[in-house]
């Protein structure tokens, strides 16, 4: 029997985010530490954690033991005090609950703290001095993470969602245990190569179903099929941490073949390199974006608000593009807003009530200023909902703290929720009783996650430029640990 401890904690930190990922934000947002739990929350999604279960199930020989796992929202860099919290916790229960045969991490591989620039690595490198040298040690990513030499020289397996949305989870974390659970049995020697490139992509080019990127995951996958190699993954990265990983890597990992992982990396890194400008394309102005919507001879027409991208560490308020539609006098309009004091208002008010307030926008000037309604509340709810199809990380059941819905009187309608929240299900709008279908346009607060839930129902999609702290932008964000050069931040930067 191979015993195994799967333990962990994702988040993806906005450096930019002036909102700090604090222990009490974890708290509310749920830290499971007994197996019960932790199988309930993510057993029967599509999930890294799922993924980890699905393993178990499948072979007779495991023995998964779940530890502890937490997630929080994008936000800012995690605080000293939650990071200790964590892995204290973490490093505790593998001690006292081991020996272990193998280790699965969920981790994200995006995360900062105000302790330690690497979070992700900086907790592999706790758990290899935990469990001892020769553990085998897998961990699974999202396909943004920063990737760090610290975390792949103290993990044995690291694959990494190879799909944005990230769809596959799940499917990953299934590879990850798998060939986790040969290297305990003695069965594969795993060496694995990372490769670095002085390159960005922007975060409107990471679809893996578009052109470019769609090509250079085709290529991962013929260079996969080489004998002798285990896994092959493409890091998009995440361009909102400000470290100095930051930017695309390619990781490569063989049955004892160092030259082979090498050779393998590098010649994803080299392909992606000659794609640099192609990976590198901006977005539609707010006001284009708008009447292109209002011209559309049906809907609903999609607008993606980029600078407001929940799932990048946006606060998930932000009003840009409700004040343009009001000034153009575009209407037949929904879009999701963060406001708990409106929700509070409309909870006073009760279903069928009149509120004359202002909403979104308080988080900070550079998400916009708050939008002005006269409205009706429509519906109420505690926020909870259950999404059972595909969604962005796998994710099945979700919560967006108290919500109402409500109609303004020049006729949009406005989702209100308590916590920043992204659409990544149509079940959001839903349970306050809209039909996206019925709408004209819809505003979602994302770039990527919101497509698995937003392309079968739309006429047409449009990602626009909204400024914000996950604008596509790049240039108007004042890096100071990043690698120079980078491109395009250094546009005649020269690899190798």
């Amino acid at each position: 029997m191979i015993r195994i401890a799967t333990a962990g904690f994702q988040h993806e930190s906005n450096t930019f985010s002036s909102i700090p990922a604090s222990l009490d934000l974890w708290q509310r947002a749920g830290i499971l530490e007994d197996a019960e739990s932790i199988r309930a929350e993510y057993a029967t999604s599509q999930s890294t954690l799922a993924g980890f279960f699905a393993a178990a199930a499948e072979d007779p020989g495991i023995e998964l033991v779940p530890l502890f796992f937490t997630r929080l929202m994008p936000m800012g860099a995690m605080t000293a005090q939650a990071t200790t919290f964590i892995f204290d916790r973490i490093i505790a229960a593998l001690r006292a609950r081991g020996p272990w045969d193998a280790v699965l991490l969920p981790l994200h591989g995006a995360a900062v703290s105000a302790s330690f620039p690497d979070a992700d690595g900086e907790l592999v490198r706790r758990v290899r001095e935990a469990v001892g040298p020769t553990v085998p040690i897998g961990v699974a990513l999202d396909m943004h993470a920063n990737i760090a030499q610290q975390l792949v020289a103290n993990a044995d397996i690291v694959t990494v969602y190879q799909t944005n949305p990230h769809i596959d989870a799940a499917e990953q974390a299934l590879q990850c245990a798998r060939l986790t659970v040969r290297a305990a049995r003695g069965q594969i020697r795993p060496c694995s190569a990372l490769e670095m490139p002085p390159l960005l992509v922007n975060i409107l080019c990471q679809g893996t179903d578009d052109a470019p990127m769609k090509g250079l995951l085709q290529l991962a996958s013929t260079q996969a099929r080489r004998p002798g190699v285990l896994s092959v993954s493409v890091v998009e990265g995440y361009p909102y941490a400000d470290v100095a990983e930051m930017g695309m890597s390619f990781l490569a990992i063989t049955d004892g073949e160092p030259e082979l992982a090498r050779d393998v990396a590098r010649q994803l890194a080299s392909a992606a390199w000659s794609m640099r400008a192609a990976l590198n394309q901006g977005a539609t102005a707010i006001d284009d974006a708008l009447l292109r919507a209002q011209a559309a001879p049906a809907g609903p027409v999609v607008l993606f608000d980029v600078g407001d991208n929940v799932g990048g560490g946006s606060p998930g308020d932000s009003t840009h593009i409700l004040h343009a539609a009001r000034r153009l006098g575009v209407g037949q309009l929904l879009q999701a807003v963060c406001d708990p004091d409106v929700v509070r208002m409309a909870q006073q008010a009760g279903v069928g009530g009149r509120i004359d307030t202002a909403v979104g926008g308080k988080s900070d000037a550079l998400h916009g200023r708050p939008f002005p309604v006269e409205a009706t509340v429509t519906a109420l709810s505690d926020g909870r909902y259950e999404e059972p199809g595909p969604t962005h990380g796998g994710f099945r059941f979700f919560n967006d703290g108290p919500s109402c819905a409500l109609r303004t009187v020049d006729g949009y309608t406005l989702v209100l929720t308590s916590r920043s929240a992204g659409s990544s299900s149509l079940q959001q709008f839903r349970v306050l009783g809209i039909e996206p279908l019925d709408m004209r346009i819809i505003v979602a607060k994302g770039v990527h996650s919101p497509r698995p839930a937003m392309e079968p129902i739309a006429r047409e999609l449009v990602w626009v430029a909204t400024p914000g702290v996950t604008t596509a932008d790049l240039s108007t964000f004042t890096y100071q640990n990043r690698r120079v050069p980078l491109y395009p931040l250094e546009p005649d930067t020269v690899w190798p």
